[in-house]
């Protein structure tokens, strides 16, 4: 997977590309969580593009610094580490406000969709954490583009405010999969409720699951929150849904 740079919406971003043995496929935007572009990162995103797509994932924290200036500096499995690290990284995430993200993520779109190698047609999404929140925007934001969209141990899915992510699902047209973690204070169970009643009043195809004992950030093998069963579990579900929605 190689570190590359493109455009956004306030300057140049970082972002990582892995692409399948053939060198060509659909395109996938993978959304990262708030501990950054890392090693982990990398893995996964290797992992779908051997499913045979072209991955891409940007550094959205880019106005913040680079994937280096905001990475952990600590091992984020030692006790207390991640604890540490999210009171420093939690300003970061919320000052990415959806008027910031859409034009960013409208940048992405467009610089994927472009890639040499990807395969003209719909791309897919999927995200962690904070990035559940921004794959979700950009299916609502780009519908006639994003075809699959996936979100896993999301955050702020659903807010009080007008514009909560969960609130434009009325002009997705994307098959989506929301696999939520059960032990998550940010996602108490009327939070995940909430997206499921408006995946079923839009008549999306959409499964929202909660993943029994599963902590928030369970993906994350580099962190202290890891779960392997939910982690392999994710994997299933996302390749399954990529074959269904976006088929290489």
């Amino acid at each position: 997977m190689d570190l590359i740079e493109l455009p956004a919406a306030d300057g140049t971003a970082e972002a990582l590309l892995a692409r399948p043995a053939t060198g060509s496929g659909p395109g996938v935007l993978l959304f990262m969580d708030a501990i950054g572009l890392r090693p982990r990162i990398q893995e996964m995103g290797e992992r779908i593009a051997g499913w045979g797509y072209v991955v891409l994932a940007p550094n959205v924290l880019y106005r913040d610094g680079t994937v280096a200036e905001i990475a952990p500096r600590r091992d984020l499995r030692e006790p207390g580490a991640r604890e540490e690290f999210f009171a420093e990284a939690m300003p970061r995430v919320h000052g990415l406000t959806s008027d910031l993200a859409v034009p960013d993520i409208a940048a992405y779109v467009q610089t994927l969709r472009g890639l040499s190698g990807v395969t003209e047609g719909p791309i897919g999404t999927v995200g962690y954490c904070m990035g559940a929140r921004l794959a979700l925007r950009a299916a609502t934001s780009h519908p006639a583009v994003v075809t699959a969209c996936a979100g896993f141990h999301g955050g702020g899915l659903v807010t009080d405010e007008t514009d909560s992510p969960h609130a434009g699902l009325g002009s997705a047209r994307a098959e989506l999969v929301f696999g939520h973690a059960d032990q998550d204070p940010s996602m108490p169970p009327e939070a995940v409720d909430a997206p499921g009643e408006a995946l079923l009043a839009h008549g999306l195809t959409a499964s929202n699951e909660v993943y029994a004992g599963a902590p928030h950030g369970y993906t994350m093998s580099d962190t202290s929150a890891y779960d392997e069963a939910a982690t392999e579990r994710h994997f299933t579900e996302l390749q399954a849904l990529l074959a269904r929605a976006l088929p290489t």
